[in-house]
Protein backbone atom coordinates (compact mmCIF):
# COMPACT_ATOMS: atom_id res chain seq x y z
CA UNK A 1 0.00 0.00 0.00
CA UNK A 2 1.19 3.37 -0.77
CA UNK A 3 1.87 5.59 2.28
CA UNK A 4 -0.59 8.22 3.44
CA UNK A 5 -0.07 11.92 3.39
CA UNK A 6 0.15 11.57 7.35
CA UNK A 7 2.99 8.81 6.99
CA UNK A 8 4.77 11.52 4.81
CA UNK A 9 4.75 13.75 7.67
CA UNK A 10 6.04 11.70 9.92
CA UNK A 11 9.07 10.67 7.74
CA UNK A 12 10.06 14.46 7.41
CA UNK A 13 9.66 15.39 10.94
CA UNK A 14 11.55 12.31 11.78
CA UNK A 15 14.15 13.91 9.63
CA UNK A 16 13.27 16.82 11.50
CA UNK A 17 12.36 18.59 7.70
CA UNK A 18 9.88 21.14 9.20
CA UNK A 19 7.05 22.16 6.34
CA UNK A 20 3.96 23.76 6.15
CA UNK A 21 0.68 22.50 4.22
CA UNK A 22 -2.36 24.52 2.75
CA UNK A 23 -5.01 22.52 1.96
CA UNK A 24 -7.60 23.18 -1.56
CA UNK A 25 -10.08 21.96 -3.72
CA UNK A 26 -8.24 19.07 -6.00
CA UNK A 27 -5.83 20.33 -9.29
CA UNK A 28 -5.09 18.36 -11.74
CA UNK A 29 -3.11 20.59 -13.73
CA UNK A 30 -0.72 23.63 -13.45
CA UNK A 31 -3.52 26.30 -14.79
CA UNK A 32 -5.80 25.01 -12.31
CA UNK A 33 -2.97 25.31 -9.49
CA UNK A 34 -2.39 28.90 -10.46
CA UNK A 35 -5.87 29.68 -10.23
CA UNK A 36 -6.69 28.07 -7.02
CA UNK A 37 -3.94 27.96 -4.73
CA UNK A 38 -4.00 31.39 -3.27
CA UNK A 39 -0.79 33.08 -2.12
CA UNK A 40 1.42 30.19 -1.38
CA UNK A 41 5.48 31.53 -1.47
CA UNK A 42 8.08 29.47 -3.36
CA UNK A 43 8.91 27.88 -6.56
CA UNK A 44 5.25 25.70 -7.56
CA UNK A 45 6.69 22.31 -9.68
CA UNK A 46 5.49 20.48 -12.67
CA UNK A 47 6.50 16.20 -12.21
CA UNK A 48 6.90 14.76 -15.46
CA UNK A 49 6.68 10.84 -14.81
CA UNK A 50 8.72 9.65 -17.47
CA UNK A 51 9.52 6.26 -19.17
CA UNK A 52 12.35 4.77 -21.83
CA UNK A 53 12.05 1.68 -24.17
CA UNK A 54 14.00 -0.32 -22.02
CA UNK A 55 11.88 0.52 -18.48
CA UNK A 56 13.81 2.92 -16.97
CA UNK A 57 11.46 5.37 -14.82
CA UNK A 58 12.38 9.25 -14.33
CA UNK A 59 10.02 11.61 -11.99
CA UNK A 60 11.50 15.43 -13.49
CA UNK A 61 10.36 18.07 -11.41
CA UNK A 62 10.54 21.54 -13.04
CA UNK A 63 8.86 24.64 -12.03
CA UNK A 64 5.61 25.25 -12.82
CA UNK A 65 6.14 27.55 -16.16
CA UNK A 66 8.67 25.63 -17.23
CA UNK A 67 9.47 24.59 -20.54
CA UNK A 68 10.83 21.02 -21.37
CA UNK A 69 12.12 19.56 -24.55
CA UNK A 70 9.86 15.75 -24.26
CA UNK A 71 11.70 15.05 -27.88
CA UNK A 72 15.59 15.95 -26.45
CA UNK A 73 15.53 15.96 -22.94
CA UNK A 74 16.77 11.87 -22.77
CA UNK A 75 19.60 12.87 -23.81
CA UNK A 76 20.21 15.36 -20.24
CA UNK A 77 18.39 12.37 -17.92
CA UNK A 78 20.43 9.40 -18.94
CA UNK A 79 17.77 7.67 -20.76
CA UNK A 80 18.44 4.82 -22.67
CA UNK A 81 16.04 5.99 -25.64
CA UNK A 82 13.43 8.89 -26.01
CA UNK A 83 10.88 9.41 -23.40
CA UNK A 84 7.45 9.06 -23.04
CA UNK A 85 4.75 9.71 -20.79
CA UNK A 86 4.81 6.51 -17.93
CA UNK A 87 1.45 4.83 -17.58
CA UNK A 88 -1.00 5.32 -14.56
CA UNK A 89 -0.43 1.58 -13.44
CA UNK A 90 3.10 2.48 -13.05
CA UNK A 91 3.13 5.54 -11.80
CA UNK A 92 0.72 4.12 -8.68
CA UNK A 93 3.00 1.11 -8.39
CA UNK A 94 6.23 3.16 -7.86
CA UNK A 95 5.17 6.28 -6.62
CA UNK A 96 1.68 5.51 -5.21
CA UNK A 97 -0.35 8.77 -6.48
CA UNK A 98 -3.00 9.19 -9.81
CA UNK A 99 -2.38 11.34 -12.56
CA UNK A 100 -2.56 14.91 -10.93
CA UNK A 101 -1.00 14.24 -7.88
CA UNK A 102 2.47 13.21 -9.43
CA UNK A 103 5.09 14.98 -6.67
CA UNK A 104 8.52 14.72 -5.55
CA UNK A 105 7.32 13.21 -2.61
CA UNK A 106 6.03 10.23 -4.00
CA UNK A 107 9.77 9.13 -3.74
CA UNK A 108 8.85 7.74 -0.51
CA UNK A 109 6.73 5.36 -2.17
CA UNK A 110 9.75 4.15 -4.66
CA UNK A 111 11.26 1.78 -1.91
CA UNK A 112 13.38 -0.52 -4.34
CA UNK A 113 14.54 3.15 -6.30
CA UNK A 114 13.49 1.95 -9.32
CA UNK A 115 12.80 5.81 -10.30
CA UNK A 116 15.84 8.54 -11.42
CA UNK A 117 14.95 11.88 -10.06
CA UNK A 118 16.04 14.52 -11.71
CA UNK A 119 15.32 18.29 -10.24
CA UNK A 120 15.63 21.65 -12.68
CA UNK A 121 18.14 23.88 -11.70
CA UNK A 122 16.24 26.93 -12.32
CA UNK A 123 13.17 25.33 -10.03
CA UNK A 124 15.78 24.44 -6.77
CA UNK A 125 17.47 28.11 -6.92
CA UNK A 126 13.94 29.03 -5.07
CA UNK A 127 14.58 28.57 -1.33
CA UNK A 128 10.92 27.11 -0.94
CA UNK A 129 9.93 24.60 -3.13
CA UNK A 130 5.69 23.54 -3.12
CA UNK A 131 4.77 20.03 -4.26
CA UNK A 132 1.41 17.85 -3.20
CA UNK A 133 1.84 15.64 -0.19
CA UNK A 134 0.42 12.43 -2.20
CA UNK A 135 -2.66 13.75 -3.11
CA UNK A 136 -3.48 16.78 -5.15
CA UNK A 137 -6.17 18.28 -2.39
CA UNK A 138 -3.07 20.10 -0.67
CA UNK A 139 0.31 21.99 -1.35
CA UNK A 140 3.18 21.51 0.91
CA UNK A 141 5.89 23.81 1.20
CA UNK A 142 9.44 22.93 1.89
CA UNK A 143 12.74 24.35 2.21
CA UNK A 144 15.01 23.58 -1.23
CA UNK A 145 17.94 22.20 1.42
CA UNK A 146 15.34 20.11 3.25
CA UNK A 147 13.86 18.66 -0.21
CA UNK A 148 17.36 17.48 -1.20
CA UNK A 149 18.05 15.74 2.30
CA UNK A 150 14.22 14.21 2.11
CA UNK A 151 15.44 12.30 -1.42
CA UNK A 152 18.32 11.29 0.11
CA UNK A 153 16.41 9.90 3.05
CA UNK A 154 14.11 8.23 0.70
CA UNK A 155 17.13 6.42 -1.06
CA UNK A 156 17.47 8.31 -4.10
CA UNK A 157 20.64 10.64 -5.15
CA UNK A 158 19.10 13.64 -6.60
CA UNK A 159 20.36 14.82 -9.93
CA UNK A 160 20.08 18.39 -10.32
CA UNK A 161 20.39 19.44 -14.06
CA UNK A 162 19.27 22.42 -15.91
CA UNK A 163 16.38 21.21 -18.08
CA UNK A 164 14.19 23.78 -18.66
Amino acid sequence: MPKTEAELNAFLADLGISVSTVRHPPLFTVADSQGLRGDIPGGHTKNLFLKDKKDNYFLVTVGEDAVVDLKQIHHLIGAASRVSFGKPEMLMELLGVIPGAVTVFGLINDTEGRVKVVLDEALMGHDIINGHPLTNEATTSIAAGDLIRFVKATGHDPVILKVS
